[in-house]
């Protein structure tokens, strides 16, 4: 049974047998909240026949850091760098809407070739042009990440991103992290007014 993580909880990354784990995806997920009445537009006949969810589109990226920082671009992951040049972490591909059950992006690691001047993973997710839309994670509901064996399908440890993030337009989700020679889980949960990857990268470097 995968362990249910609360925020700042920090968990060793092994198999349910206790082996080193030496693959993993992170799965991440997330749905778009009803629309409120306040958030709807286009006046009353709108109103009264558009209650679905809005479409939010997040993009989920990994920052890949040397020495704990963010150093250079080509050790960002996301929609556009879909595979870090080490070959080592592969983007799944973007969900534009967030629709459907299970995750809505994953990202592979494959911690048993990751170069060793590599010590930390950050997985972030941000609503994409969240300003010019009026969106934020307020808007967003069921979001988690979670981590999986990449050989077995196991989920191994799951964190529930519960926390009000109401006018957060990122979110840092949580860290894969090298120490003492195993590499470690932290869930983090934080949400941020950074705009975009480009404040995310200023945030990290």
């Amino acid at each position: 049974m995968a362990v249910s993580l609360q925020k700042g909880q920090k968990v060793s990354l092994k198999k349910s047998d206790g082996k080193k784990l030496s693959r993993l995806m992170v799965g991440l997920g997330w749905d778009s909240a009803k629309k409120s009445a306040g958030q709807q537009s286009g006046g009353f006949f709108s109103r009264l026949f558009s209650s679905g969810p809005e479409n939010i589109d997040c993009d989920a990226s990994v920052f890949v850091c040397q020495d704990g920082k963010y150093v250079d671009r080509d050790d960002l992951v996301y929609f556009g760098n879909l595979e870090h040049r080490s070959g080592a972490i592969k983007h799944m591909g973007d969900n534009l809407t967030g629709d459907g059950e299970g995750d809505d992006e994953q990202i592979f690691v494959d911690l048993e070739n990751m170069p060793q001047r590599y010590d930390k993973l950050i997985f972030v997710v941000n609503i994409y042009k969240a300003v010019d839309r009026k969106q934020h994670f307020g808007m967003i509901k069921n979001a988690y990440i979670r981590i999986i064996d990449a050989d077995s399908h196991e989920e191994l440890c799951r964190f529930n991103l519960s926390d009000d993030y109401t006018d957060m337009l990122s979110m840092i989700a949580g860290e894969v992290y090298r120490y003492k020679g195993e590499w470690k889980f932290n869930a983090i949960g934080t949400g941020t007014k950074d705009t975009g990857l480009a404040d995310l990268e200023r945030r990290f470097a």
